[in-house]
């Protein structure tokens, strides 16, 4: 166990001094780094309790989730029927979680039945294995047939809107230029987002506030906005308003001619004409052939753009626009044009998300944190190393610089992994010292052990570190296991804790087992002992 060879030593050395040089870039400013190259820039990220930032908690509105898949299932259901040239009379009503068709005659019920069973698809992920369907269909009388959305149905397109959202939220804030947001899923409806660093909330919850739901519609004049605003509007027609003040009422039909979803790219950018600020967008192939077939059909008649069901502007179709790209004008302010490209390029919430909690942590309290952070530390180290040297005297030397090299290797790890450092992390870090210390306690008092049962000093200390190995190992396996639960399971600070945890777990074996063994090892050839000072 105390021999090395040359190269097995060099290359545990190696790999110690690799890792904790990872941790450099830490200790300059951070102007500084960004003008070393691109590997030599991986840093630790201070998180919201260290250097202070905004805290939303976002709620997904799910009814707004069930209504969306209502009308999904009814316009389902009228185009099957059509298709299938199978009359129904009355219309699809929606009711609680079902929609109901009444079908003409009593001969068709049976091929409407299978026609809409062929709308219920299997939930995917394991509730599909069991059978459980998105849709159930069946016959309610009287000609009726009932279509349902099961609960566990409802569940996973929640999921699945959590999942869509957190993506996009993610896309949103990072366009804004922070540094390492987080951005998870918390409980079955909400989403919490932390931005590092961001003093003034105000614009990310105006990024995020808004669905971004973009479309292209046209404007219906046949009937004037004050007719249609006493009551006679069609019904293929609705009435909105403009998004700039003063509200202003527009008719515009209901159908869409392109989504957002077809944009593949959006910059905020100034009309060469005018020099006013206008959002350019550009529309991907169905996009542009849909949108080309729009203007050509239309010539002369005004469209609308419309942004969650506002009116941004409506300009008239002069010509055929071919080129699958345009531009977007309505009174923007360099700003408003850069946040509306940024909505588009990130993409359309699947639902509304409302702000139920928000906290703004100042840099003052991050300031505060660290210096607790950093004194806990010192006092928790400064103690490891006195009792290490009392109890253990050279030895206890030893294993001090082991911790040491482990501390900066797991600043090391850390930085490499471009990670965020909590206050939790810091008590991670902490933690960590004591086990770090508590396998070298081990093997010293293992090698104690051996000296009292008759061996000499040299095989005392071989002795010493190969019995200790399987119990520090079953140690360190178990609070590793420990550690990954708490990742997978806990949610913001719990998580640094255990990412911190984890790494120095895993330097705390690299230095108990090779380091302080290569040392002592070069003590022992270099002293040849004939006692132990333990």
């Amino acid at each position: 166990m105390l021999y090395f060879t040359r190269w097995k030593a060099l290359g545990i050395i190696l790999t110690a001094l690799i890792v904790c040089l990872c941790a450099v870039p830490n200790f300059f400013p951070e102007a500084q780094v960004k003008t070393w190259p691109a590997w030599a820039q991986r840093r630790l990220v201070l998180g919201l309790d260290l250097q202070g930032g905004s805290y939303l908690l976002l709620e997904v509105d799910s009814a707004y989730v069930k209504k969306e898949r209502l009308d999904q299932v009814r316009d389902d259901v009228r185009r099957t029927l059509r298709d299938a040239k199978i009359g129904f009379t009355g219309g699809v009503t929606v009711r609680n979680d079902a929609a109901e068709v009444r079908i003409t005659k009593e001969s068709d019920v049976q091929p409407a039945l299978a026609k809409l069973r062929e709308l219920s698809q299997p939930l995917g992920g394991l509730m599909g294995s069991s059978g459980q369907r998105d849709l159930e269909v069946t016959d309610a009388g009287g000609g009726v047939i009932r279509l349902t959305i099961p609960q566990a149905a409802m569940l996973d397109r929640m999921r699945k809107t959590i999942e869509q959202s957190i993506q996009i939220v993610e896309r949103r804030v990072n366009e804004l230029g922070t540094v390492e947001p987080v951005i998870q899923r918390q409980g079955n409806d909400r989403i919490l987002v932390q931005v590092p660093g961001l003093q003034d909330p105000t614009r990310l919850k105006e990024l995020l506030g808004k669905t971004a739901k973009m479309e292209f519609r046209m404007v219906d004049a046949s009937v004037p906005p004050d007719q249609a605003q006493q009551g006679r509007l069609p019904p293929e027609s609705e009435l909105l308003m403009s998004a700039s003040p003063p509200p202003t009422p527009y008719v515009v039909k209901k159908q869409v001619l392109v989504a957002g979803g077809d944009l593949t790219d959006a910059q905020a950018s100034f009309d060469q004409r005018t020099g006013e600020p206008v959002v350019s967008f550009k529309f991907n192939t169905s996009g542009a052939r849909k949108f080309a077939q729009a203007t050509q059909e239309n010539v002369g008649l005004p469209f609308a753009i419309v942004l969650d069901n506002k009116v941004i502007s409506a300009p008239v179709i002069r010509e055929p626009i071919t080129g699958g790209q345009g531009q977007i004008s309505g009174n923007f302010t360099v700003q408003s044009a850069n946040d509306l490209a940024i909505l588009l390029r990130a993409g359309a919430l699947p639902a509304p998300l409302t702000v139920v909690e928000e906290r703004t942590v100042g840099p003052g309290l991050g300031q505060d944190s660290i210096e607790k952070g950093e004194l806990a530390a010192y006092v928790g180290s400064i103690l490891v190393i006195i009792f290490m040297l009392l109890t253990y005297r050279l030895f206890g030397v030893f294993a001090n610089i082991a911790v040491a090299i482990n501390v900066a290797m797991i600043f090391g790890l850390l930085s490499l992994l471009n990670a965020t450092l909590t206050l939790p992390g810091i008590a991670g870090i902490v933690l960590t010292v004591g086990i770090a210390v508590d396998s070298n306690v081990l093997i010293y008092e293992r090698i104690r052990e051996e000296l009292r049962g008759g061996r000499n000093a040299i095989s005392a200390i071989d002795a010493g570190f190969k019995r200790a190995l399987a119990t520090i190992l079953d140690s360190n396996i178990t609070t590793f296991i420990a550690a990954a639960v708490l990742f997978y399971i806990g949610t913001g600070p719990v998580r640094g804790f255990a990412v911190t945890l984890g790494i120095g777990i895993i330097t705390t074996v690299f230095t108990a087992f090779t380091l302080t063994r290569l040392i002592v090892a070069w003590w022992v050839r270099w002293k040849r002992p004939q006692s132990v000072p333990i």
